[in-house]
């Protein structure tokens, strides 16, 4: 956020969140860029997750006759060039991002081949039976997931398959 704060940023938006993940922030940004302004990102791959959405993007932008400029790249797209390498970027991005997917899921299905993947420990019984009992006592959700120091999501999910 440094950065974005040194080249002037009047405001800047932050999330972290999953690739597949809702991004609000993003599409709070995007609403907010006025015409003439520039959305300035620290990295491509902050921005987009695929060459798809990055031209999503820069329509939007275009439509608000704003633009984008990427830090790390020191790239703009006031310039049709910007544009294109803008595209071409994305477009590796995008490749790189299927590579590391498809090596990912070729170790796990090695692994569990091998016998030395199992996915996630499952919670213990006694403390899938503390939330149970927490819950029934009144104890607020977060304060469960804190106490027994899990997820709280995972409270829920356990709260959830108690009930039916």
């Amino acid at each position: 956020m440094r950065e974005l704060r040194a080249v002037g940023c009047e405001k800047v938006f932050h999330e972290q969140v999953s690739s597949v993940a809702v991004r609000p922030q993003l599409q709070a940004a995007l609403e907010f860029v006025r015409e003439r302004d520039a959305l300035v990102v620290t990295k491509l791959d902050r921005l987009a997750r695929s060459v798809a959405e990055l031209v999503s993007i820069i329509h939007a932008l275009d439509r608000k006759q704003a633009d984008l400029r990427i830090l790390n790249l020191g790239m703009d797209t006031q310039t049709p060039t910007g544009k294109l390498m803008l595209t071409v970027l994305g477009g590796v991005a995008q490749f790189e991002r299927e590579m590391m997917l498809e090596r990912q899921l070729e170790g796990i299905a090695k692994a569990q081949a091998a016998g030395k993947y199992r996915g996630r420990k499952p919670i213990q019984t006694d403390r899938r039976d503390e939330v149970i009992r927490l819950a029934a006592t009144g104890v607020a959700k977060a304060q469960i997931a804190q106490q027994l120091k899990i997820g709280e999501a995972t409270v829920y999910r356990i709260l959830a398959k108690e009930r039916g």
